[in-house]
């Protein structure tokens, strides 16, 4: 499987079902989901939180949370 590139952004807001509405450095809104790594150490995520959104190769618009940063 391909991974997508790696790009930063600020989380705009959350929305139903774990999803979160992400704003790259580059001004692209993505939709993005927490990664499992991330779930499995328990990161709380809130608006106007940097993170790190994985973009799905597939579909530019979808991503996932990495890591955020501090």
């Amino acid at each position: 499987m391909t991974a997508g590139r790696e790009v930063e952004g600020v989380i705009e807001s959350a929305r139903p079902r774990g999803l979160f509405r992400v704003r790259t450095d580059e001004g692209q809104v993505v939709t993005a989901q927490v990664a499992t790594t991330a779930r499995r150490v328990t990161v709380k995520f809130l608006p106007g939180d940097r993170v790190t959104v994985e973009l799905s190769p597939f579909d530019p618009n979808r991503g996932r949370i990495k890591a955020k940063q501090r």
